[in-house]
């Protein structure tokens, strides 16, 4: 196993873990069984995650980040200069990829009851983001640019690029946990593919290591046996505490796993 005895994460919720019990940073909404937490506990390493759910590449290289009444400064400038590794999860947000998912999947629930439909009709007005070329590259851009930073900061880290869980597998079908019409639901497989672009483009651009969640998640997304990921709750007040959409625990936990072997 390479020696690592100092980890910093950078990153949205994908990495952060909200609604994975414990919430270590409410404002954050920072698990402290992320797959940072996970892989520095397996290490016995330093860990400073830097993780905020909601964070886009802007918000890690050069805009303070406001989340209610607290505000983030741009996660770059908290990385340790004796960093040994820095792991990178962020680019979704940039693309609109969970929005997306949450607003559609509510407002296909609100579509069941005649009461709610109009609420339904309402965030269903903006479809799926289409996630154009340019998008991708400019968000895989961005990316790049944040492992570029990471290296002026700490020349001797290792950065790894850990891309997302798949969250709308091909065998996943309409049900509760995804209830989207086959067009909706195929617009969001394609927004998902275009995240994954985005990871391989800045890492073919910086030349930083790329771990493939997306790849190794494709048996695990909604609908499968052991799914990675959350789904809409069956009460829709239960977005209180849950964040459909994201790697579950045993996502996470699978997320580290990958890494760990990465390592070793």
């Amino acid at each position: 196993m390479t020696d690592v005895r100092s980890i910093a994460a950078l990153g949205s919720s994908f990495a952060a873990g909200p609604g994975i019990t414990p919430i270590v940073d409410r404002a954050a909404r920072r698990s402290g069984r992320n797959y940072p937490h996970l892989v520095a506990g397996a290490l016995g390493a330093r860990l400073t995650d830097l993780t905020v759910s909601g964070a886009t590449t802007e918000t890690i290289l050069s805009r303070p980040q406001r989340v209610f009444r607290h505000v983030f400064p741009p996660q770059i400038d908290g990385v340790p200069r004796d960093a040994d590794l820095v792991t990178i999860t962020v680019g979704g947000n940039d693309l609109g990829y969970a929005g997306a998912m949450l607003r559609l999947g509510i407002a296909a629930r609100l579509d069941s009851d005649p009461f709610t439909r109009p609420v339904g009709a309402l965030l269903r007005r903006g479809a799926a983001p289409a996630g154009s070329v340019a998008d991708v590259e400019r968000a895989g851009a961005g990316l790049a640019r944040i492992v570029g930073a990471v290296r002026d900061r700490a020349p001797d880290a290792r950065v790894l690029l850990v891309d997302y869980p798949t969250v709308l597998g091909d065998d996943t079908v309409r049900g509760p946990a995804a209830p989207f019409d086959e067009i909706t639901r195929e617009a969001l497989r394609r927004l998902g593919s275009r995240v994954d672009q985005v990871f391989a483009t800045a890492a073919d651009t910086s030349g930083a290591e790329l771990v493939r969640a997306s790849e190794a998640s494709r048996a695990h997304a909604l609908g499968s046996a052991e799914p990675w990921v959350t789904g809409l709750p069956e009460r829709l007040r239960d977005l209180r505490t849950t964040m459909p959409y994201h790697p579950n625990a045993t996502g996470m936990a699978a997320v580290a796993d990958l890494i760990l072997a990465l390592l070793s």
